[in-house]
């Protein structure tokens, strides 16, 4: 390692992977650093994506997907099942680990570094900026500086902690996760499965996400409102009981999602925040991978502009953050008021959405449909919605 870099990106998962690719892709020295042994484990993730999203980033290796996806079902409290096509708009259940190393790679071909098991544990700052980081590896403490350092660290950053900005999830928007990879999972692998009830999942759904040949992630995320009450692995076990009474357990995981506004400040003099790190999570689905990866890519193309023009202030840098919300961070806002009256939905009103999405015919059966059908009781919420799925 170097003892300075331009940039020093804080965390290898999808999002700083694609940060660093695109900042070593304008010429400027990037390092990543993963406390982690090895990029991509552990996997904490349903692993669902879609193919518009992604690949508007990367091409995608065959390698990286472990089942195409066509369609969703969606299940009511009562056991009545609404099936989407997606109308040809392919989505894909991801290997994780081969995904992550994969965008790694790509991120080392344009020339970035990547450190594992480089644990970073504090910011350096001079001059009342932050000037790079403090990190250990392979017992060694250093000291690295950096013209900007990118935290993209999940949950409730550090990195972003470490700078004086507020990065905590009010427990009612922290999603908090338990899943299985699961075999013997006999359900459809072409469509991805969601299970929505009280009984099973309050404040939050679970889902199906098949892998093929029988092996599927099963998980389920509740609002950390509910969770003191009852743990999301006691849901999960009551549902795999009930439905998959053969599931054989291959791994179990647990996290926490943050579906809530984007941070209020992700930008400061030399620091830039991406991802779950910035709360950039679709608040309804809990999916962060294809969000953190735009987000990615657009803080990476600034930072390293940024860099070669010899400005990393705040207001230089903001540039991202406007960018962002032009790409998907406004969308966010409108779906945080969607999740906001769709998570306290009763049983009885999600049963009659589904009583009257089955009454139109299959090939009119669409997510805006079915978000319009929802909303009846608050129609106000129908334009957001329309500005979102269209």
């Amino acid at each position: 390692m170097k003892n300075k870099y331009n940039i020093i990106v804080v965390g290898a998962g999808p999002s700083g992977t694609t940060t660093a690719r695109f900042a070593a892709k304008t010429g400027a020295s990037v390092l990543i650093l993963e406390k982690d042994r090895e990029v991509g484990i552990p996997v904490r993730c349903a692993e669902g994506v879609g193919h518009k999203g992604v690949s508007s980033i990367v091409d995608i290796n065959p390698n990286w997907i472990a089942q195409k996806i066509k369609g969703v079902s969606l299940y009511s409290p009562s056991g009545m099942e609404v099936s989407l096509d997606t109308n040809n708009e392919v989505g894909y259940v991801l290997n994780r680990k081969q995904f992550d190393a994969g965008l790694a790679e790509l991120a080392a071909k344009e020339g970035a570094e990547i450190k594992t098991k480089a644990y970073v544990y504090d910011l350096l700052h001079e001059n009342g900026r932050i000037a790079g980081v403090k990190m250990k590896h392979m017992g060694e403490e250093y000291q690295l500086k950096a013209d900007i350092v990118i935290g993209a660290d999940g949950v409730e950053s550090r990195v972003g902690r470490w700078a004086g900005i507020n990065t905590k999830t009010p427990m009612r928007d922290m999603e908090t996760c338990a899943q299985v990879t699961a075999q013997n999972i006999d359900i459809r692998d072409d469509y991805i499965h969601l299970f929505f009830s009280k009984k099973i999942a309050p404040k939050g759904y679970l889902w199906v996400f098949p892998k093929g040949d029988g092996l599927a992630n099963v998980g389920l995320g509740i609002s950390g409102e509910v969770s003191k009450n009852k743990s999301p692995f006691e849901y999960l076990q009551e549902f795999l009981n009930e439905h998959f009474p053969q599931a054989a357990i291959l791994t179990t995981v647990a996290g926490g999602v943050p579906c809530a506004m984007e941070l209020d400040k992700i930008v400061m003099d030399g620091l830039m925040l991406v991802g779950d790190a910035a709360h950039q999570v679709n608040p309804v689905s809990g999916g962060g991978i294809v969000n953190g990866m735009v987000a990615g890519k657009i803080a990476g193309q600034v930072a390293g502009n940024a860099v070669q023009m010899g400005d990393t202030s705040e207001k230089r840098l903001k540039e991202y953050v406007k960018r962002w919300h032009k790409a998907e961070g406004n969308k966010n806002k409108l779906f945080y008021k969607l999740k906001e009256f769709v998570y306290n939905m009763t049983d009885e009103d999600l049963d009659e959405t589904a009583r009257l999405i089955l009454k139109s015919p299959k090939d009119k059966r669409t997510i805006l449909q079915l978000f319009k059908t929802a909303l009846l009781k608050k129609p106000s919420l129908i334009v957001d919605a329309i500005k979102v799925f269209t």
